[in-house]
């Protein structure tokens, strides 16, 4: 689970509905994100750090995340984005 996320949404006294809607997503979908169900595709996780007024790496990347990213391995959010886009 992102606690990090749900804190930010909760701080600012919005539901998942209300950033789902600012965000331009299904409530469902926002959900599976804040539970770590779903990684969102770049775009997008730029999209909620900028709601949130917060770096991306902040709400999404754990320190092994970090760690691959300074020995210039790709981060599973990359690795589903690359997916994602050889899907649509």
């Amino acid at each position: 689970m992102r606690k990090e996320l749900i804190e930010l949404r909760k701080n600012e006294d919005l539901t998942q509905k209300e950033v789902a809607e600012l965000l331009d997503i299904t409530r469902g979908y926002y959900g599976h994100i804040e539970t770590g169900r779903r990684n969102p595709p770049l775009k997008l996780a730029l999209e909620i750090a900028s709601l949130f007024e917060v770096k991306v790496e902040d709400i999404f990347l754990t320190n092994n995340e970090t760690k691959r990213i300074e020995d210039n391995q790709p981060t599973d959010m990359e690795i589903e984005e690359s997916a994602w886009e050889e899907d649509n």
